[in-house]
């Protein structure tokens, strides 16, 4: 073998080692490139939020925000509104819907904008669910009916069987699962015709709860055994765990104890090993519940469990829950101390859950007068400003000859006159606007704690199991009245808040009087209850009065409340009304323990100190100086009769209206 073919054979080696070193590099850096692609793009940031929605809240939260952050610097609407249902869904997890209702309606308008059906259809059953777990169904059905039609419009049959689950699961909230199962059905036959998915496995479970409600057991495990079956993949974790749980309370309605709590605990292990903390809370509340009835310390453990992973979640809702459930066993223990310390944390919690949307409210109407209060400080900086420059020109003229001195002078005169009138209105108008302030925080203190603690203590009496039915119903009844009054009267007084700031005059109109005192003594009725208090309303149907309503209802509830306050137990309060020279005299009469003679004199007056009720009720002191104003800026008055160990009689005077 010749030097020329040893050489044609080198070079050709090293051609192809050139070639193995270049293949391999370029795949290396294509892989790096792929990868980088796969960073900055929206799947990657969707499918981190998938991995940590439930075991890690807050690295969903940052990796969401990444991607929105990215969708918007891109003007991928799409995108933007994918990582904004991922936001509203984590808010959703942990309790905050009003949060997630905001960003799945934003969501729903960037699908709307680039007409994707699907994408909007999608928001419209993630907005339906929220409401639907607020307890507003009618709302709930509306948003499934419209998210069913879309996806019928577009021929998408997976979003048709969502809609139609949604759909019974939002009758199924109603305990209507007759209909519920209707719907159920139509997702059924529609499963059929699609590949399966997790929709399969939530409507098996979805039948398999209505079946158990209505007590069709045997036809419920069939549907729970298969789905349980078909979700033995680490895809559908935890569905599967969702399955065993119904199938274990299915277990558990039948009287098979052992078997629900064998199967429950196997369900824990498996949520534990995913890390999924909701699942987790459902079955250790399960266990406890399972354990209540044969073993009260076991029961009073998973309690315990689920307290400290709702706790480290901050899922308020599911601490209330436990916490009322943890302070029935500590008193069937007698352990009265505990009980005691568990039923404080659990009004602490509802404090500070049932308020956190009030305050926001609140925060809103201070941030609106801090706003006025800079643009009032920023005029009189306007007219310092040209008063300086005024006094300047002043300065200058002087040189110029006595005249003009004489003429500028006049001219300054007056000027400085205006100015300083509409300096001292400015100041007026700043204190009208922090005396409004804090007339309306002293309100709102004043009148929306006591309606929560009666909401409170309605739902602790409809959890004992011994109620009858038609005394639950009756208790149901009373607090969903109880509710909508307590909302009413705190959009009422945060509409009257947001028209003092905006400087807006009062509202006379004419209304029939009766009726708002009867919805005042039905607001009042619970805590009037608790002291046995009789309220008598005897004002006439016809009675009709010109006024601001609002105001009207304000006075008319102090004076009761405080009637009530002011009486001993088995007392009475009457409200009568007089019409007489073109006025109406409405008195709120109580035969409780009177006023001191000493304390008549200056009982409307802002110097009047709040003194405790009868059973130590507390109070601000400032009702009956509002009630007194309220009735002076609608032409009227007030006045009050007492006697020491007789009671008292307030009286408030207001102009007439025929009509009624």
């Amino acid at each position: 073998m010749n030097n020329n073919t040893l050489l044609f054979k080198l070079q050709h080696k090293i051609l192809i080692c050139l070639f193995i070193v270049t293949g391999v590099t370029y795949a290396l850096a294509f892989g790096q490139v792929k990868k980088q692609e796969n960073t900055d793009s929206i799947e990657y940031y969707n499918k981190l939020v998938l991995q940590y929605r439930y075991k890690n809240p807050d690295s969903a939260t940052f990796y969401a925000n990444l991607g929105l952050a990215m969708a918007r610097k891109q003007h991928n609407y799409a995108g933007e509104a994918k990582m904004l249902n991922q936001l509203g869904m984590i808010d959703d997890n942990v309790g905050d819907f009003e949060s997630s209702r905001k960003k799945y309606l934003s969501a729903y308008s960037l699908y709307k904008k680039i007409n994707d059906t699907k994408g909007m259809a999608t928001e419209n059953i993630r907005l339906g669910v929220v409401e639907m777990r607020k307890g507003v169904y009618d709302k709930s059905i509306d948003y499934f009916l419209q998210a069913l039609q879309l996806s019928q419009r577009n021929g998408n049959k997976f979003g048709q069987m969502e809609g139609y689950i949604t759909l019974g699961e939002a009758f199924a909230g109603q305990k209507k699962y007759d209909r519920a199962i209707e719907y159920y059905r139509i997702a059924e036959r529609l499963n059929q015709q699609i590949p399966f998915s997790n929709l399969s496995l939530n409507l098996y479970n979805d039948i398999a709860i209505a079946y158990r409600e209505t007590g069709r057991l045997k036809e419920a495990i069939p549907y729970l055994v298969k789905g349980i079956q078909k979700s033995e993949v680490p895809q559908y974790q935890g569905l599967n765990i969702t399955l065993i749980n119904t199938l274990a309370s299915v277990y558990a309605k039948a009287g098979d104890t052992t078997s629900s709590i064998k199967l429950q605990k196997s369900a824990l292990e498996k949520a534990k090993k995913i890390n999924n903390y909701i699942r987790q809370i459902q079955i250790l509340t399960g266990l406890a519940t399972t354990y209540q009835r044969s073993n009260l310390s076991q029961s009073l453990y998973y309690w315990q469990q689920a307290f400290i992973l709702s706790d480290s979640r901050k899922a308020y809702k599911e601490q209330i829950d436990e916490l009322n459930a943890m302070a029935d066993i500590y008193s069937k223990q007698k352990n009265y101390k505990a009980a005691y310390e568990a039923r404080d944390k659990q009004y602490k919690i509802a404090d500070e859950f049932f308020y956190k949307k009030m305050s926001k409210q609140i925060i809103s109407l201070q941030n609106a007068y801090e706003l006025n209060q800079y643009k009032v400080r920023e005029q009189q900086f306007r007219y310092e400003e040209n008063r300086r420059i005024f006094r300047q020109r002043v300065s200058y003229g002087v040189i110029v000859t006595v005249l003009i001195i004489l003429g500028i002078v006049i001219f300054y005169y007056f000027r400085m006159r205006k100015l300083n009138l509409m300096l001292h209105h400015i100041n007026e108008e700043l204190q009208d606007l922090n005396t409004v302030k804090d007339k309306l925080f002293s309100i709102l203190g004043h009148d929306l704690r006591s309606p929560f603690v009666s909401v409170i203590n309605m739902v602790e009496i409809i959890d004992d199991d011994e109620l009858e039915p038609e005394q639950r119903k009756a208790l149901l009844n009373q607090l969903q009245k109880t509710t909508k009054v307590s909302l009413e009267t705190l959009d009422n007084l945060l509409r009257w808040g947001q028209k003092q700031i905006k400087g807006t005059p009062i509202h006379p109109s004419a209304f029939n009087a009766r009726l708002v005192i009867s919805k005042v003594t039905d607001f009042l009725l619970d805590v009037a209850a608790n002291k046995h208090i009789t309220i008598e309303n005897q004002v006439s149907e016809q009675t009709g009065i010109y006024a601001d309503a609002d105001h009207f209802e304000f006075i008319i509830r102090n004076l009761v409340s405080n009637a009530i306050k002011f009486s001993n137990v088995n007392g009475k309060v009457v409200i009568t009304a007089e019409q007489k020279n073109g006025e109406v005299a409405v008195t709120v009469k109580d035969n409780g323990v009177g006023i001191a003679p000493e304390k008549l004199a200056d009982i409307l007056d802002s110097t009047n100190v709040s003194t405790r009720g009868t059973s130590n009720e507390k109070g601000t002191g400032l009702g009956l100086l509002l009630c007194k104003e309220f009735a002076e800026l609608n032409g009227g008055r007030i006045s009050v009769e007492s006697k020491i160990g007789e009671g008292s009689a307030f009286t408030v005077i207001l102009k007439e209206n025929k009509t009624f």
